[in-house]
């Protein structure tokens, strides 16, 4: 058996998927960036008036793609701690990994944080204009 979540404070999906899905003690979170609900602001990003991306914060990004995570768990009836693994999608590895390295030790590890497993890719390109993106399970039993 498992159980779909909707967040109605994270960003909507931009696809035909739930936030995330339970499966027994699972939580498995859809892919999750830093975008932000109800809008097409992107936090850290500046487009042109065509939509291609002039600049980007990556700090900013990886703050707010965070953010949405825990606002997903949350909504899951899941916390922070409950995380145990996490799979990053930069599209920049070079350029980004130093900064995003930075920043997930300030929220994952370390005493009294997740600490979970970690897979970090390059890839092309993400379905929006965002340099990051997550994919997280948790456990929930």
């Amino acid at each position: 058996m498992s159980e779909s979540f909707e967040s109605l404070r994270a960003p909507e999906p931009v696809g035909a998927f739930p936030h995330a899905k339970r499966v027994g003690d699972l939580l498995f979170l859809s892919g999750i960036g830093p975008r932000k609900r109800s809008t097409k602001e992107i936090p850290g990003v500046t487009l042109d008036s065509e939509g291609n991306v002039v600049s980007y914060d990556i700090e900013t990004q990886c703050r707010a793609a965070f953010e949405n995570v825990c606002l997903v768990l949350e909504d899951a009836g899941a916390t922070w701690q409950d995380i145990v693994d996490v799979t990053v999608f930069l599209t920049n590895m070079k350029k980004d990994f130093p900064i995003y390295n930075r920043l997930y030790a300030e929220y994952f590890a370390g005493p009294g944080k997740p600490n979970p497993t970690r897979t970090t890719i390059e890839v092309g390109s993400l379905p929006t204009p965002i340099a990051i993106e997550l994919k997280v399970i948790a456990a929930v039993g």
